[in-house]
């Protein structure tokens, strides 16, 4: 099956053109079908695929000079969207030059200038950003929203759950997702008016390809028993970052105590494959790719500190939704759950009321 070509921006991210292209090149060595658009300066693209000759049928770059800095606020990237590589990744994606785009530039700025070039799909109040973390069990969980929007009322949590079903089903092959809330507890009577009333639209819906299954407190997502969380972007953006915060102290924790004396070093070298085994679990390069859903086109940000692993995966991460089709497969499902009757709780505000 041919594919769209995959727009990147090869200027973002901390290391920037090499890594980026490296990682393209990756991913490419394992599915020799993608292709590719490189937005940024050409001569450093070029001195790049030197080193990638697998590369060169396989791609077009689009040159630009303009960066957007990953501390530029989202305001001032948009009025430079039309003269930045973000942009201009993001902007093909807009003009079917691409089918989609990868960054690891600035989120904020590429959730703005995705959001402006791209809209939000019809039906849909706001986008989410959506990412894959580790788990126990055998596959790995989506959470979102993990930043794009502060503050969700019930609908947006509604459809918060909608999109992920669909991602999961795309990314896990489960046909049925299980989706709970992110809450404070599991019993019913817990978390604000908001949380509990999108409990109850979503356990009264009907014909919707998931299962929802109640609540879930932050130390259980990653235990393995649930396919989708779903939160707010504040609660979401921390609990991500408290995750991420603790798997680097369990692994400095162990590396500390290993090169603490030489018994330590002798009983590290008799576990070292469990420990390699937790070191690749942990690693966030494994699960990079995080999706900004319930756009018209796909955006894929790539984590700024991203190896050429870590931006492989975010290239096949997109790669795999264009396969699947997410942008139909979503508004297919908002179109049952339209049928469904559902209506905003009354008194709530919508997007951009």
């Amino acid at each position: 099956m041919s594919l769209p070509r995959i727009a990147v921006d090869a200027m973002g991210g901390d290391e920037g053109v090499r890594v980026m292209v490296e990682g393209a090149a990756l991913a490419r060595r394992r599915h020799d079908k993608f292709k590719f658009l490189l937005v940024g300066d050409q001569a450093q693209i070029e001195k790049a695929l030197e080193a990638h000759p697998n590369m060169r049928e396989a791609s077009e770059i689009l040159h630009c000079e303009d960066v957007i800095a990953g501390d530029e606020k989202p305001s001032k990237a948009l009025r430079r969207a039309k003269t930045t590589s973000m942009g201009l990744a993001v902007q093909a994606v807009k003009e079917g030059k691409a089918g989609a785009a990868v960054s690891a530039g600035n989120t904020g700025a590429l959730m703005a200038i995705s959001k402006l070039a791209l809209r939000t799909m019809p039906g849909l109040d706001r986008p989410a950003l959506a990412a894959l973390l580790p788990t126990l069990g055998e596959n790995d969980v989506i959470m979102l929203d993990l930043g794009a929007n502060r503050e969700c009322d019930t609908r947006n949590l509604v459809q918060f759950a909608i999109m992920g079903a669909a991602y999961s089903r795309t990314v896990t092959g489960r046909e049925r997702p299980r989706v709970r809330l992110l809450n404070i507890g599991t019993e019913e009577t817990k978390g604000t008016e908001d949380i509990r009333d999108a409990a109850n639209q979503l356990r009264a819906a009907t014909g919707l390809a998931l299962d929802f299954e109640g609540f879930v407190e932050a130390d259980k997502i990653n235990r393995g028993d649930v396919d989708v969380v779903v939160t707010d972007g504040f609660s979401g953006n921390i609990a991500l970052k408290a995750i991420e915060g603790a798997a680097r102290f369990v692994t400095d924790l162990l590396r500390n105590a290993f090169t603490s004396s030489l018994r330590s070093k002798v009983g590290f070298l008799v576990s070292r494959p469990a420990t390699e085994l937790l070191r690749h679990h942990l690693d966030p390069n494994n699960h990079n790719g995080a999706v900004f859903l319930g756009l018209n086109g796909v955006v894929v940000k790539s984590h700024g500190s991203a190896n050429a692993k870590g931006v492989a995966n975010a290239v096949e991460v997109a790669a795999r939704l264009l396969e699947d089709d997410i942008t139909n497969r979503i508004a297919s499902d908002l179109g049952v759950l339209d049928q469904a009757n559902f209506n905003p709780v009354p008194g709530i505000a919508q997007a951009g009321e």
